[in-house]
């Protein structure tokens, strides 16, 4: 095979350990390094004397973007592939050998890198990735907290239907004093509006609702909970003000522009960007972000006859922030989105259907950020412009098998 590169190293990472196959033509250098940024720079020094014109590694968990950091700072061109796609042959197992694998591949030109962006955007969505996570425990703590007066014969939830709003906060510090409520305190509560006006239970209800036996321990669990809640979401805005400081002119512009799809509010449109940043030229078309993502279906062919068709597993984040998009889009009935997941869920399945209406908003962001367009819902009466005629004879036919007769009309 022909070489595409000379001077190329494969790096195989580990937390500890970095073993480094330099190849220069025929002959090859391996190395030892350790893992702290002295050795990774010292590492980085041996190859720019050596004249290496790219490295390779693979994607193990995080160990690869300390030592990514590094040549990206030093000058030196780094990719970084797939496990899967470059496995050496069984039973040759070793860290040496698996780096002279990665450097043999490398120096053929047999590796597919993946994309890594930029610093400051990988640094924008390692903030936008702890804000997942923060806004993922602050959902695990409303349903511990909705739970939680269940235990003492509090039917709260039943009651107000946001457990996080400011009506229930107010009745559950009321309760975490031990007081009862009853109808005089009722009257007072609701003219000091700790109990909203709106409340759709009657007030008989609502005191046999919040009428309990709650214990001094539950009471000093529900504080806690309640202090980790609020302590949450001071993280949480703290850290919407860092992203939006963050963010820079472009990106908010294309943060904007990418709300107009129906279904993609702020956050999310946030989180999309942080992934597949603002410039759209390393996906060449739409087809390649949707299968980058993992949203479109899989291509599994064999001798004329197509076989499983799941999609493949994509970015994570970009991912499952569409995919929730997508729960959202579909509620407007009025749009497309509604029109295509009812069509394709009748006979798809439901979970199937939130996917290609999640790959069909991918697809509007890419033109949205590629061609500057701006997004036109195309109506939920989109499907109905087509085959008219043979839509009504299908259904012409459904009514006749139910026993239903087109009247004659007299000449």
């Amino acid at each position: 095979m022909d070489r595409i590169y000379d001077n190329c190293c494969g790096i195989d990472v580990h937390k500890k350990l970095i073993v480094a196959c330099f190849r220069k033509g025929n002959k090859q250098e391996i190395r030892e390094f350790g893992a702290t940024t002295r050795e990774l720079l010292e590492m980085a020094d041996w190859l720019k004397d050596g004249g290496c014109e790219m490295t390779a590694m693979e994607s193990t968990a995080s160990y690869w973007k300390p030592l990514y950091n590094i040549l990206e700072s030093s000058g030196l061109n780094a990719m970084v592939v797939n496990a899967r796609h470059m496995k050496a042959v069984p039973g040759r197992k070793t860290d040496v050998r698996d780096a002279e694998w990665i450097a043999d591949l490398l120096q053929h030109g047999l590796l597919q890198p993946s994309y890594i962006p930029d610093k400051e955007q990988r640094e924008l969505r390692e903030l936008v990735r702890y804000r997942k996570s923060l806004v993922g425990e602050r959902t695990r703590e409303l349903n511990r907290l909705q739970k939680m007066p269940e235990g003492a014969n509090i039917k709260l939830s039943g009651t107000v239907s946001d457990i996080n709003g400011k009506s229930a906060r107010n009745i559950l510090e009321y309760l975490l004093t031990g007081a009862s409520v009853d109808g005089p305190k009722y009257d007072e509560m609701y003219e000091q509006k700790i109990i909203a006006h709106n409340l759709k239970a009657t007030k008989e209800q609502i005191i046999d609702d919040l009428n309990g036996v709650m214990s001094p321990l539950q009471r000093r669990m529900m504080k806690e909970l309640l202090a980790h809640l609020d302590e949450l979401n001071i993280h949480i805005k703290n850290l919407n003000d860092e992203i939006d400081n963050f963010m820079k002119p472009e990106e908010k512009q294309a943060s904007h522009a990418i709300q107009n799809v129906t279904g993609i509010g702020n956050t999310s449109a946030q989180a999309i960007i942080s992934v597949i940043g603002t410039d759209m030229e390393r996906f060449p078309t739409d087809r390649h972000i949707s299968s980058w993502a993992g949203l479109c279906p899989g291509d599994n062919e064999s001798a004329r006859k197509r076989k499983s068709g799941k999609t493949r597993k994509g970015n994570s984040l970009l991912r499952t922030t569409l995919i929730t998009c997508a729960h959202s889009a579909v509620k407007n009935k009025k749009s497309y989105f509604h029109a295509q997941f009812m069509r394709i869920s009748s006979h798809r399945g439901k979970k199937r259907a939130y996917v290609a209406v999640a790959h069909s908003m991918l697809i509007a962001i890419y033109h949205i950020l590629k061609d500057g367009v701006v997004f036109k819902d195309l109506g939920a009466d989109y499907y109905n412009q087509f085959n008219k005629e043979r839509k009504i004879n299908a259904y012409l036919k459904k009514l006749k098998a139910l026993g239903w007769e087109a009247p004659v009309v007299a000449a």
